[in-house]
Parts: structure tokens; C-alpha cells; sequence
């Protein structure tokens, strides 16, 4: 699987991720290059599939000695939705990194090959360099948007950088007896967990096994954490977030039923506002969220206005296009009976589901 690819003035091959030289340097790749995301690091790619039971793939571009593309990918199988080849699996970014003079179309029509080796019938890039559509490629723009925005310089601006009417939701957040927590110990893991599957449930989606969020948080280290946010001693929100060129972005999040009239999810982001300007970051990246949806209007609330992304899918001659967007009209009637699930019963089932979607 490490022959090279089709030539041109540079070649093609698939990275050796068993080897920690080679992972180092995809590594640097990623950390030098200014459209490179938390999601392109081997960190996450190799966890998370690793945490999943799927397959991380690289490809790489080499010109001289030097790396001049990269592409991560996650072969992502699940029996109810296929398998497609994502970059990158369970994430929000991905896609291709390229240098000015790298050879992209090279790296699209190795991915398609990667793809076909792996009978993969599908290919998802979250980002990055973008092929044109046709010859397979379909380009999705406007149905999701990030959201993104600069820190305040102290506590009090950052509560005045908020609209009114979301200011307010959090300063009877600030009122209220809650208690925050920061770290990555067992007891924060457990606290994240309890709340993310209760979460998961009531918006009546599969909850990823924890072995998932424990791998990123592991692999990550410093550049990772959790806020937790307690009343009574219970958990009743919390998020994990990875840090990442400056910026903090709180990833896998959620709360109990009890955090709507506490207000816990509204304490929760803004005490993250002020953990991550603290630690050194200038940007609070709240992530994507599909146009239009309940998320989408939350982070407006705050604020952030929508940046419209575009993805790339690509499909093999034959094939249907794969769905397995949790937010789908055709997943409508799946995600109410979800919902109505026992939580024990939701917790049990979720995992082996949710490891293939991608």
C-alpha cells in the first residue's frame, strides 16, 4: 500500500503512520501550514479511527525531499450507511492542504484510487483545496456555516460583546448555583460522558463510545480539555474543546434537560470564553453548524455570524450517493424513535452505530 501513485514532476504515496518520524513530520506540516485545523493532525485522524475500529489513511506529495500536499483520510464503514472515505472521519475540517505549485489534481485522482483499493464507493473532503465539479465531484455549498469570531481582552467586554438578550440569558447563568470545572482527570470524563449521552439522546442521535472522545483527548494532551459545569454537585453541561493556532474550539458538547432552566449551557461557553482567552487564545471558534438549524441560531445569538463552507463528495460511476447526515428529512421518523429511547437502552445501542457515520 506504500508504492507510489501516478507521477508528474513529484510524486504520490500513502504516509507510513506506524512509523513516529513520519507522523512527526505530517505533524509540522500541519502546524506550519495557515489553512491547517486541529482535524488535519495525525492526532486526530489516526485517533479516531483507531478509538472506532475504521482505517486512517495519509497521502502525501512529495517534491525534493519536501512536502508539498497532504490529504488525511478516515476509511469509514458502517453497515447501515456504507463506507466512504473521509477527510476527515467524525470532524468538521479536513480536506486537502497544498503548498502553491503542488500538484492537487494528482492528490484527488489518488484519493479516487485510494478509495476504489479500499471499496470505498464514496469520498467526503470537509474543506481544504477543493477539485472541480464534474467526473464524479459534486460540490455542497450553503448547507452548513462556521462560526468564528475574535476573544474580548478582559471578562467584562467579552460578557458586553454579547447581544442583549443573550447577555442577559448569561448573567442569570452567573447568578445562579453552578460551579465550573476545567481538567481531564477521570472524574471530568465521567461528568463529560454522562452528560453527552443525555445529550445525544434528546436530539435523538447516536452517542459516540467514549473510547472516541478519551482517544482525542488523549492524544491532544495540553491542546484539549474539559469545562464542566455542576449544580448540586451533578453535571448538567459540558464541553470538550481543542486548542489549536490560537484558537479554542469546543467540539463535543452538550446538557441535560435540567441545563435549559438553569441556564448551564450559557455559563458553559462564556466560562470557556474566559478559560481559553486566559490560556492564550485569541479566537473562539464555535464550529459548524447546518444553515437554518436550532445550533445555527444559538451561535447567531451569541453574535458570531455564519461563514458558508463547501465540501466536496465524490461517488464511483454506479453508486448512490451516501447519507448519513443525523439531521436528514429522510432520518426524520429514525431520530423521533430515538428519541423516546430509555437512556440505558440508547447508551447501549448508540456506540456501535455512531463509530460508522463519520
Amino acid at each position: 500500500m506504500n508504492a507510489p501513485f501516478a507521477l508528474s514532476c513529484s510524486t504520490v504515496r500513502l504516509a507510513n503512520l506506524h512509523d513516529p518520524g513520519e507522523v512527526a513530520r505530517l505533524e509540522g506540516f500541519v502546524a506550519r501550514h495557515p489553512e491547517g485545523t486541529p482535524f488535519h493532525r495525525p492526532a486526530w485522524f489516526v485517533s479516531v479511527a483507531r478509538a472506532t475500529g475504521n482505517e486512517a489513511h495519509a497521502l502525501v506529495q512529495e517534491r525534493g525531499g519536501d512536502i508539498v500536499a497532504f490529504l488525511p483520510l478516515d476509511a469509514v464503514h458502517s453497515p447501515i450507511f456504507g463506507r466512504v472515505l473521509a477527510s476527515t472521519g467524525f470532524a468538521v475540517g479536513g480536506g486537502l492542504l497544498a503548498h502553491v505549485g503542488a500538484d492537487v489534481e494528482a492528490m484527488f485522482a489518488a484519493a479516487e484510487e485510494l478509495a476504489r483499493r479500499l471499496s470505498c464507493p464514496s469520498i467526503e473532503l470537509r474543506g481544504g483545496r477543493l477539485p472541480p465539479a464534474g467526473e464524479g465531484w459534486g460540490l455542497k455549498t450553503e448547507s452548513h456555516a462556521n462560526f468564528a469570531r475574535p476573544l474580548a481582552a478582559d471578562d467584562d467586554t467579552q460578557l458586553q460583546a454579547i447581544p442583549r438578550k443573550q447577555r442577559a440569558e448569561v448573567r442569570k447563568s452567573l447568578g445562579s448555583d453552578l460551579t465550573v470545572e476545567v481538567g481531564t482527570s477521570e472524574r471530568d470524563r465521567a461528568a463529560h460522558y454522562e452528560v453527552f449521552c443525555e445529550s445525544y439522546r434528546n436530539l435523538g442521535t447516536p452517542v459516540f463510545p467514549r473510547a472516541l472522545l478519551d482517544g482525542v483527548v488523549d492524544a491532544f494532551g495540553n491542546n484539549a480539555d474539559i469545562l464542566t459545569v455542576r449544580h448540586e454537585g451533578r453535571p448538567v453541561s459540558s464541553v470538550i474543546s481543542i486548542y489549536h493556532a490560537g484558537a479554542v474550539m469546543p467540539y463535543w458538547g452538550g446538557g441535560t434537560w435540567a441545563a435549559r432552566r438553569l441556564r448551564a449551557n450559557e455559563r458553559m461557553y462564556y466560562e470557556l470564553m474566559l478559560h481559553a482567552r486566559r490560556r492564550g487564545c485569541i479566537i473562539f471558534d464555535f464550529g459548524r453548524s447546518k444553515t437554518g438549524s436550532g445550533a445555527y441560531h444559538f451561535k447567531r445569538n451569541w453574535g458570531f455570524e455564519p461563514e458558508p463552507l463547501t465540501y466536496a463528495t465524490w461517488t464511483a460511476p454506479g453508486s448512490k450517493v451516501r447519507e448519513a447526515d443525523p439531521t436528514s428529512s429522510k432520518l426524520s421518523l429514525q431520530i423521533a424513535i430515538w428519541q423516546r429511547l430509555p437512556l440505558a437502552l440508547a447508551n447501549r445501542l448508540g456506540p456501535p452505530i455512531a463509530r460508522g457515520i463519520g
